[in-house]
């Protein structure tokens, strides 16, 4: 498979991932118990922030829709190296070794934070995402030389 392949599986994942986070994690449904009671604190207790009335919910509420928003970015913009990559992949390696090890450090807090989810998926974002440095070949190694 070329780097493109890889990019766009990227991408794919990275889009079904922010999927699954808006659903389960920004509007999943709060066990009651211990978990319905912290929420309920959480909405609860507003203070001042810059002026304004805010709580730990819209906080929480806000930095969950912030990762939907980038993650979903992140998708589009897999989508749109691919297509950059079918000419010059060797080119986008400095950017794509950014959102490698930026999706190594999600899985690392993923797990120490999270749960095994969020792990699995940004893993398999940075293996694909790996995977397209690998291939990527110098211009003049990817395309056919022309008969003279």
């Amino acid at each position: 498979m070329k780097p493109f392949h890889f990019l766009r599986i990227a991408s794919l994942l990275t889009l079904l991932h922010a999927a699954l986070h808006t659903i389960g994690g920004v509007f999943g449904k709060v066990d009651p118990g211990p978990a319905a009671l912290a929420v309920s604190a959480m909405i609860a207790n507003q203070f001042l922030v810059f002026g304004l009335q805010r709580s730990y919910w819209d906080f929480y509420m806000g930095l969950g829709l912030a990762v939907t928003i980038l993650l979903t970015a992140e998708a589009v913009a897999f989508w749109m190296l691919a297509t950059l990559a079918k000419k010059d992949a060797m080119a986008l390696r400095p950017i794509l070794m950014v959102f490698f090890f930026g999706y190594l450090a999600l899985a690392a807090n993923s797990y120490f934070n999270f749960f095994f989810g969020p792990v699995v998926a940004e893993v398999m974002i940075a293996v694909c995402l790996g995977f397209a440095i690998l291939k990527a070949e110098p211009i003049y190694l990817s395309q056919p030389i022309a008969a003279e």
